[in-house]
């Protein structure tokens, strides 16, 4: 039976994928299991991604792999391009099932959410159900952190982490309070959530390092030195809620797709084709929100960092007659502003098309001479696309503006079959 009090404090859950990018890769390749693995960013240029095993071996966040190569060689460390489309289909299956565990959920980020825990009368065990239920549904490992605010969920999600003694589900509220502040004066206040690197060297210089540190200072002269997030963040830390779970998503109010090339491009031709695909992307992106662009812009770029060649950077925007999710009206507006902006006689390096001015499509006014059979038609061709897309695999159907041009693309030499979205890809059992 659960207590009157049980029933009306709030109580966060933050379950956390592990190492995730890794993760989905071992699900696949059971026998990267305990081996040292890295995920390397687009053009295959910095780690993104790292095992426990790599993280022990001493490989940072962001460095570029350039840089560790010989490390890698060393230590025979598995290095495995970006592989998005595997990442983003197993994120929306773990979401949906972490969508039946409780009555409310937040989606953080692709690796995790917040759920609402309140009610629950052994939050601990429920959130070894999870973990059970992720790890035998779908194969990944995760971890859950509780307590009574969305911070101290964060907080607890670290330590179950960090600390294996608990069984990778910890709940803060557990302890008493000698033992919180105990807890507390061990880990750094950069370790907070919402508290990055800049803002923590500000709270060191005033003698802030811990959590405990942050936990205790005043909240009225946190927010006169900083903000009223870092007084929010005091408030929290204390276990008083100041921030709620946010089920509804605001609406995005721009979509950037936009790719370093794998190689120079010279040629018009090649940036056509680049900017085509990715237009043709952001318009699929557009869809799926639900929304409509008014506003098309185009930007190109030499490389910033070069010394020895000649730079350009510019960009144009292009806006549309009326609203629209059409790929092929918004490529064209695209290839419209490339020819307006394009120069020759240089390398370009990287190019990008971001869609502006969006709104949701049912709140489209249609022109007075808007040809209602034009618009239809393109609703229906635009159905069949995506249907297409999602059952045979992306690009099973795109427009020939993209080409199939790979000299532009992205380097991706190590990546892995889109295992889960595409039919070719499909993993093959052997007896």
């Amino acid at each position: 039976m659960k207590s009157d009090a049980a029933c009306f404090t709030k109580v966060f859950g933050l379950v956390d994928c592990n190492n995730f990018y890794v993760s989905c890769e071992r699900l696949f390749k059971p026998s990267l299991e305990e081996k040292p693995v890295v995920v390397l960013s687009n053009n295959d240029g910095c780690i993104v991604a790292r095992s426990n095993e790599a993280k022990d071996l001493g490989v940072r966040m962001g460095i570029p792999l350039f840089k560790i190569g010989d490390l890698v060689r060393r230590h025979k460390i598995v290095t495995l391009s970006s592989n998005y489309a595997l990442y983003a289909d197993l994120s929306e299956r773990v979401m949906n099932v972490l969508s039946t565990m409780s009555p409310h959920q937040e989606v953080y980020s692709i690796d995790e959410c917040f759920l609402d825990f309140s009610g629950f009368s052994d939050a601990t065990n429920h959130g070894q159900d999870i973990r059970e239920i992720i790890k035998q549904w779908l194969g990944l490992p995760v971890c859950v952190g509780i307590g009574p605010s969305k911070t101290l969920a964060k907080l607890s999600n670290f330590i179950a982490k960090k600390r294996q003694q608990y069984s990778g589900v910890f709940d803060i509220r557990t302890l008493s309070e000698q033992e919180q502040s105990a807890l507390m004066q061990d880990i750094l206040v950069d370790e907070i959530w919402g508290i990055g690197r800049k803002l923590s060297e500000r709270l060191n210089n005033i003698g802030i390092r811990t959590v405990k540190d942050l936990r205790d200072a005043d909240p009225e002269q946190m927010q006169e030195r900083f903000s009223v997030v870092v007084k929010r963040t005091v408030l929290e830390l204390r276990g008083m809620s100041c921030l709620s779970l946010e089920e509804i998503t605001e609406p995005r109010k721009q979509i950037i797709c936009s790719r370093s090339f794998g190689s120079y491009v010279h040629s018009v031709n090649d940036l056509e084709e680049a900017v085509a695909s990715y237009a043709s992307r952001a318009a699929e992106k557009l869809r799926r929100d639900g929304s409509h662009v008014a506003v098309v812009q185009v930007f190109i770029q030499t490389n910033t960092f070069s010394k020895s060649q000649p730079q350009y950077c510019r960009q144009g925007s292009y806006r549309l007659t009326s609203p629209t999710d059409d790929t092929i009206a918004i490529t064209k507006a695209a290839m419209s502003v490339l020819h307006e902006i394009y120069k020759s006689g240089y390398a370009y390096q990287k190019a990008g098309v971001v869609l502006m001015d969006l709104a949701p499509a049912q709140s489209q006014q249609l022109q007075i001479f808007s040809p209602v059979e034009k618009i239809s038609k393109s609703q229906r061709l635009m159905q069949v696309l995506d249907a297409t897309n999602a059952a045979m695999g992306h690009k099973t159907l795109y427009l020939a503006a993209e080409g199939r041009n790979e000299t532009w693309r992205i380097k991706s030499e190590h990546r892995t079959p889109a295992y889960t979205t595409c039919w070719d890809s499909l993993p093959i059992a052997k007896a």
